[in-house]
């Protein structure tokens, strides 16, 4: 009995970590393997973000005047990521502003599908004939590393852009360590080249991971509540401690869903202020 439920229990968190995809991946990085459901999902809160906001902007247009429900509430978005942009990047850019708007919203929204209960979608795929589906594109790790290597290769462009090619080089290879001394000074370049783009590179791998560590983290948590009330599916709920049980999972779900939103919005909010930060870096001359 005891082995046929710690069966079921792992058949249970295999399940809800495995991505409906095309193929079975066999290695770290294999661009052939597409999962249907980050990509089917990250399109959808894609155009529900720009949907919605392409719909407020349009009622400010039409209705000047105080602004009331979802209007204002995405003005105050608006506000809000313009005075953080204002406050961080010191360039100019058509491009950082927007840019920052959609990561933190793209994001938040990545996120907050981690709030719906874990068996809801699943369960309604499954009725539907699908094997798998994992609703939070944010705990793919092909979703997350798309975003950050995107920030990534906009910072080196704008840092040719805005420095040049030998501006850029310099940056690698001129720092930490510098010499009046031109021979000393080309002594240190291979080695500040190595220090730099370490850091450089670095870069794109903590912003995805970072992400990706903290909503991975929260919808196992989730997992692990629902195994409460699944154990005592297994049992059955003929003693009263079985329904103290269920009571505990369900004050703890709601507990961990409070306090996960809150984790989800600072994520959001870090990705935004790191990508923001990093394009500053790309404009700053040194």
């Amino acid at each position: 009995m005891a082995a046929s439920q710690s069966s079921r229990i792992g058949e249970y968190i295999t399940h809800h970590l495995t991505f409906l995809t095309n193929k079975p991946q066999t290695s770290i990085i294999d661009f052939s393997v597409v999962n249907y459901d980050t990509v089917f999902f990250s399109v959808l809160l894609a155009v529900l973000f720009a949907a919605s906001f392409y719909w407020a902007a349009r009622r400010a247009v039409a209705n000047p005047g105080a602004p009331r429900g979802f209007q204002s509430f995405v003005e105050m978005i608006v506000e809000f990521i313009d005075n953080q942009v204002k406050d961080m990047f010191h360039g100019t850019s058509q491009l950082v502003a927007p840019l920052a708007l959609t990561i933190f919203c793209w994001v938040f929204l990545f996120n907050a599908m981690d709030l719906l209960p874990i068996d809801l979608l699943p369960d309604i795929a499954g009725g539907l004939g699908l094997a798998h589906l994992k609703v939070v594109p944010s705990t793919d790790l092909s979703s997350v590393f798309g975003l950050s290597l995107t920030v990534f290769l906009l910072t080196i462009f704008y840092s040719v852009k805005v420095k040049g090619p030998l501006g850029f080089l310099g940056e690698l290879t001129l720092r930490p360590f510098s010499s009046k001394n031109v021979f000393v000074q080309a002594l240190f370049v291979p080695i500040n080249f190595v220090l730099e783009s370490v850091t450089f590179c670095a870069r794109p791998i903590s912003l995805a991971l970072r992400l990706f560590g903290n909503i991975f983290a929260g919808e196992m948590v989730f997992a692990l509540l629902a195994l409460l009330t699944l154990l005592h599916s297994f049992a059955g709920l003929e003693t009263m401690s079985g329904w103290a049980m269920m009571l505990m999972q369900a004050v703890l779900t709601f507990l961990w869903e409070v306090f996960h939103l809150l984790i989800i919005t600072i994520q959001a909010f870090v990705f935004m202020v790191l990508t923001v930060v990093y394009l500053s870096m790309a404009h700053e001359h040194h």
